[in-house]
């Protein structure tokens, strides 16, 4: 059998990986390993659960620091992100691409535009594990340039590898407390609906959420199992109750119901 010397250092790189699993440094390792063969500008290891994103490490933004864009995601911008939104809809294991997610109308969104544009910049892929108790454990991407299709090719090669990885690394992180609850940002939507007695109903609530990710009347239609009319009626109930014009003002409201 011949070997070429890249493929001596990629069995190195696993080796080291395997070493440094039970390390403070092991989700760092293996992103510079993924790295040498798949560029990559950001990312982060994190767990989807029921409420907030659980982090396990992180890259640092420019400067050094934390990036405060990525804690807005974690106050309550992830409940539009297209990757929560799938995991929490059904479990995906393997290589999961933002093209795969991503709804009909999501790079339209005030979401993308105000932060995944300047955050991820253009593409994000993950590797994702599904764990016990509707939880999944990812690792994520993400790219100033889209992913070339060779690149996406290398991934899906080495993607058993690093799940299995990251199977063995949940031995050696902390055990989970209860799960951060949610963002209240629905009791507050409520509460700003001053304009008309009536509250928001919850099926106003989730075509708020379903049309602020970037779903078309269409694709929140055919979520809910309701006509695109009656998707447009809901709309337009809301706007009303929260005295608002716009998908961009109910963007803006959706941040405030954050503290954001």
């Amino acid at each position: 059998m011949t070997m070429t010397l890249h493929d001596i250092a990629f069995h190195r790189s696993v080796a080291e990986l395997i070493d440094a699993l039970p390390g403070p440094h092991f989700w760092r390792a293996l992103q510079r390993t993924l790295g040498q063969y798949v560029a990559h500008d950001s990312w982060v290891a994190l767990i989807f659960s029921e409420g907030r994103p659980q982090v396990l490490a992180e890259c640092s933004g420019d400067d050094g620091e934390p990036d405060l864009l990525f804690q807005d995601y974690l106050r309550g911008l992830y409940l539009l992100d297209p990757f929560y939104i799938a995991s929490r809809e059904g479990r995906r294991d393997g290589l999961v691409r933002l093209g795969e997610v991503a709804p009909e109308c999501f790079e339209q969104t005030d979401y993308y535009q105000r932060y995944f544009r300047l955050n991820v910049v253009a593409d994000e892929v993950q590797i994702n594990l599904a764990l016990p108790g509707e939880r999944t454990l990812c690792l994520s991407l993400g790219s100033r340039q889209v992913f070339r299709p060779e690149q996406i090719a290398l991934l899906g090669l080495v993607q058993p590898w690093v799940t299995a990885l990251m199977r063995q690394r949940l031995a050696f992180e902390p055990e989970p407390g209860e799960p951060s609850a949610p963002p209240p940002w629905q009791e507050r939507l409520e509460q700003m609906a001053r304009h008309v007695e009536t509250a928001l109903t919850g099926r106003e609530l989730e075509v708020v959420r379903l049309m602020l990710s970037g779903h078309s009347s269409k694709e929140v239609a055919r979520k809910l199992a309701i006509s695109a009319e009656t998707v447009k009626v809901h709309r337009k109930h809301v706007y009303s109750k929260l005295g608002i014009k716009s998908q961009s003002e109910l963007f803006a409201l959706f941040l405030q119901a954050q503290g954001g």
